[in-house]
């Protein structure tokens, strides 16, 4: 079998021994699709819970309150744990824990199915919570391992398959869950199986070639990080950032159907397809970004990601209902395309932590997305929604801190 011949058969890739894959170089395909494919189904669950909220309200009898710890509690696992487990396997190599920690998902969809008080409720979610936890880093460490260097593709096309998974998660949820109750969850243990499975197959490839990979990215495309200061400063700058593009972005993808309603006094479908051309435009920016940021630099994408959408979004609170469809479209689009511009840019600033970085990156975007949503919901109780629109639009302009930003990418070792 040819070196062309295993690259375009994913299950000839994944098993290859060591001797076939040094005949491969360049960007791997099967290996980066089957961790986007794994993404995809990881999130479709993830995004399951929050879809079935309204029907554990009505069965348990819940409260606001109750439901905003159930989804706490998965907030806090599936966010905060990602960089301990990160930093842990950079040091310490698990390859068995993907399928593992999918083993954990598969566990706490059951408890979810089967759950009879409120407090299994809380068990199940942070179950399925620890399960997110360990997938996102590993698995964004096997993209990057594919990549052959065309890192922002790799990370791009990773992220895509997590986007598209939470768009069908509630599709599914609605056409399975909600019509037939709480035990029709148990349906998603067979996605949990199918992601154990491709799991499986991408760590015996991870066994048989990683360390080899590794090494050559390390060789060939390794710069020369930053040092202490310099890390400080751009952690600094990439907290901002992610504030300014996940706290905007969770103002659409939690209540953009809420303005549109108040504002334009649309029905609720009409406002979920105007929701939907958003959320597409943010799955094509996504994958736009990342093969962008391989030619033109990480840093330049970010300052287009957020300065190019900064005359959008000042204009979105403003204009007619043709126009807040146009303008969300450009938004989605454009801001988007920063996700995996960031995550790279930390790997390269912070070399041989791909692990840890990936963690906190993906942490960051889990726990500020949750507390944005919160906190939007809060002052859009006390200020109405288009208030919250017209304080939100400013928050691109946050992009500015671009500006201080250290370059990782001065010299080639």
């Amino acid at each position: 079998m040819t070196a062309e011949t295993a690259t375009l058969d994913p299950t000839a890739s994944i098993a290859a021994p060591p001797a076939a894959d040094t005949q491969q170089h360049g960007f791997l395909l099967p290996i980066v699709g089957g961790a986007a494919l794994a993404h995809l189904l990881n999130d479709m669950i993830q995004a399951m819970l929050p879809s079935i909220f309204p029907m554990l309200k009505a069965n348990f009898s819940l409260s606001f309150g109750q439901i905003g710890v159930i989804a706490l509690v998965y907030q806090v696992t599936a966010s905060l744990l990602q960089p301990w487990i990160g930093m842990y396997t950079d040091k310490h190599p698990k390859p068995f824990l993907l399928p593992s920690g999918m083993g954990m998902t598969l566990i706490g969809i059951g408890l979810l199915a089967t759950a009879q008080s409120y407090e299994m409720l809380l068990v199940a979610a942070a179950v399925v919570g620890v399960g997110s936890a360990t997938f996102h880093p590993e698995a964004s460490r096997i993209a990057r391992l594919a990549s052959g260097g065309r890192f922002g593709t790799a990370q791009s096309t990773f992220q895509v398959g997590g986007n598209t998974g939470s768009a069908i998660g509630p599709l599914l949820t609605a056409a399975i869950v909600i019509p037939h109750g709480q035990p029709a969850v148990a349906w998603f243990m067979v996605v949990a199986l199918v992601a154990i499975f491709v799991l499986y197959r991408l760590t015996i490839w991870v066994r048989h070639n990683g360390s080899a990979k590794a090494k050559s990215l390390a060789k060939n495309h390794a710069g020369e990080g930053l040092d202490r200061a310099g890390v400080i400063r751009a952690v600094t700058v990439i907290c901002i950032l992610m504030f300014a593009k996940f706290v905007y972005i969770a103002s659409f993808t939690n209540y953009f159907t809420f303005y549109l309603i108040e504002r334009f006094h649309l029905s609720v479908q009409s406002s979920q397809l105007f929701l939907f051309m958003f959320l597409a435009a943010v799955a094509a920016g996504t994958f736009a970004g990342g093969p962008v940021g391989d030619r033109i630099g990480r840093k330049a994408v970010i300052w287009i990601s957020f300065l190019g959408v900064a005359p959008f979004a000042l204009a979105l609170p403003y204009v007619g209902l043709v126009g807040t469809a146009v303008l969300a479209i450009v938004i989605g689009l454009v801001m988007s395309s920063a996700f995996a511009a960031l995550v790279v840019y930390a790997q390269e600033a912070v070399p041989g932590r791909v692990g840890l970085v990936s963690g906190l990156m993906f942490g960051l975007m889990f726990g500020i997305g949750g507390v944005g949503a919160a906190g939007l919901g809060e002052l859009a109780d006390v200020h109405g929604i288009v208030w919250v629109y017209g304080l939100t639009s400013f928050l691109p302009l946050l992009g500015l801190a671009t500006a201080f930003l250290p370059d990782t990418r001065k010299k080639r070792q």
